[in-house]
């Protein structure tokens, strides 16, 4: 599955999902836009760095991800697309009720990351993250994705509009994806 966060404005984005063989999904815009990181990259990033396969990247690759949904410009029978949404909320259902706790790690991580890699950046944070401390059993886990951060932050500050930082699920490393290339 290759995953994309496009630089959609100013200030949005959107997540872009696409399996072989189907036609894209997109949830644009997507939460958490950020000039320096977005939210779901750094869910992108704890996921794939502790191999969660039930958070919102792995359900998305097992065909979950209801809030992915197929692009406008995706040809079809509106009745063909409705039932491929009853079919994705079936499937993602099913994939919620094997979760083994790797959504709410995905949640846990990400928070985690992004108030410990803004403390590292001298970015602000909010005054009750100032009172969170990492715990010494996720420091090494935390670490290995503030790494990858410091990283991506740069990689995405630097594209403009209509430019893309893509991914092969799971693997962590970007490509950059300008606007001329697409």
């Amino acid at each position: 599955m290759e995953v994309a966060f496009e630089r959609t404005g100013q200030r949005r984005y959107a997540t872009v999902v696409t399996l072989p063989g189907r036609p894209p999904r997109r949830m644009d815009p997507a939460p958490g836009y950020d000039d320096d990181i977005p939210h779901d990259l750094v869910h992108y990033l704890a996921e794939a760095e502790l191999g969660l396969s039930s958070g919102v990247f792995g359900r998305a690759a097992a065909g979950g991800g209801d809030g992915f949904v197929e692009t406008a410009e995706t040809p079809g029978d509106p009745r063909r697309q409705a039932r491929e949404r009853r079919r994705m909320k079936k499937r993602e259902a099913s994939l919620g009720r094997a979760d083994r706790g790797d959504m709410a790690r995905s949640e846990y991580f990400a928070g985690m990351c992004d108030i410990a890699w803004r403390r590292r950046a001298g970015a602000a944070t909010p005054a009750w993250a100032e009172r969170r401390t990492i715990p010494p059993e996720d420091a090494p886990a935390v670490d290995r994705i503030l790494t990858r951060l410091d990283e991506l932050a740069a990689l995405w500050r630097g594209l403009p509009v209509g430019g893309a930082l893509t991914f092969t699920w799971p693997n962590p490393t970007a490509k950059v994806r300008l606007p001329s290339d697409a």
